[in-house]
């Protein structure tokens, strides 16, 4: 009996394993059929960029489309909520957190959404004052206060979400459901290098410099 299909397709599992580190395409027996799909019908083409011949290298290409996608989804978030009672779209992001991951320190909720302290601590105060958001005391730490979304606070969310949604998938455009999944997984892998270093709290002159690829 010839076994060299076999060793190919232990050599095929093998470089699947080396690849999918990120777990990109699941680790299943599912998984590594699409990935041998996206191995034999996927050929890399280079995309063409503003300044690639003149050598704008791809990592500029990169923050700079993403700055871009930024601003985009912000035109989206300021008309889902046009004529409202929401001042900015962090109003209902921040309400967002709470009604999906319950009660959270004040702390808590600014990290959790990647603002610095004084802006994240203005936006709190903005929802306090509106009512969309109350204090108690922690059920585990009775000296520690936490937040959470009151009863107006989901109506106020409620009124907006249909428009919410809408601007939602706007941003996420003409993609196909496969393209939306590679750059989820794409955006996560980036989301957690970046949280990794947001999380050490470095200061902003020193950031560069501790910051080593």
């Amino acid at each position: 009996m010839k076994y060299q299909l076999l060793k190919e397709i232990i050599g095929l599992v093998e470089e699947f394993e080396q690849e999918n580190v990120d777990g990109i395409y699941g680790t299943d027996a599912d998984g590594f059929k699409r990935w041998v799909v996206a191995k034999e019908t996927d050929i890399l083409v280079e995309p063409d960029w503003d300044g690639k011949e003149s050598g704008r290298s791809p990592e500029s290409v990169i923050s700079t489309l993403m700055v871009h996608m930024n601003r985009f989804a912000k035109s989206y978030s300021k008309a889902a909520i046009w004529e409202s009672d929401f001042s900015t779209q962090e109003e209902f992001i921040y309400l967002i957190t709470l009604r999906s991951f319950g009660e959270m320190t004040k702390m808590e909720l600014i990290r959790r959404n990647i603002h610095e302290k004084p802006a994240g601590m203005a936006i709190i105060n903005r929802l306090i004052k509106q009512g969309w958001i109350g204090q108690q005391a922690s059920k585990l730490d009775r000296r520690s206060k936490v937040l959470y979304i009151t009863e107006d606070g989901l109506s106020a969310l409620d009124r907006q979400m249909g428009k919410i949604r809408h601007a939602t998938q706007i941003v996420s455009g003409d993609l196909t459901y496969s393209e939306k999944m590679t750059l989820i997984s794409l955006l996560d892998k980036l989301s957690k290098f970046h949280q990794l270093i947001y999380d050490r709290n470095i200061a902003p002159d020193k950031l560069l410099e501790q910051v080593k690829l």
